[in-house]
């Protein structure tokens, strides 16, 4: 998978984990996650990729069927049961692309292509967690090395 890091994270707390299998990890920012969730004792349960939204894409009027990164449950500060959706996504993609400098052409339209894709999955990831009293939120390399 070219420059990024992945594998196969072998899950070390089984009863909290939510899958068939271990999860693929696709990038270091996913194995570091995984790894903390595994191991913090206030993460009741996880998962990844096991919930399934289906949505509409307005980049290639399509539908289509999102798999969210991670599902899950654990215990706030306060004691309270949180359920939450979780994408981990570089904080550039999370951006409206801007054409600038030296920027081609077809990098800049794909750029706008990607985000208008992300764009329409996380609406529909939103509304989705919110209908079943949930949480969606979004993380980048600014909340996971922080």
């Amino acid at each position: 998978m070219g420059k990024f890091l992945s594998g196969i994270y072998n899950v070390k707390n089984k009863s909290k984990y939510h899958g068939t299998k271990d999860p693929d990890y696709r990038s270091s920012w996913e194995l570091k996650v995984f790894e903390f969730l595994d191991n913090n004792p206030n993460i009741l349960v996880w998962g990844s990729e096991t919930v399934v939204i289906p949505y509409y894409s307005k980049a290639d009027a399509r539908s289509r069927r999102y798999m969210v990164d991670l599902f899950i449950e654990y215990r706030n500060r306060k004691g309270e049961l949180i359920r939450e959706l979780v994408e981990i996504k570089p904080f550039a993609q999370t951006q409206k692309p801007t054409p600038r400098g030296n920027k081609k052409k077809e990098t800049y339209l794909r750029e706008v292509y990607t985000y208008q894709v992300n764009t329409d999955k996380w609406i529909a990831a939103a509304k989705f967690a919110k209908d079943r009293g949930m949480k969606f939120r979004i993380l980048t390399e600014k909340d996971i090395f922080r």
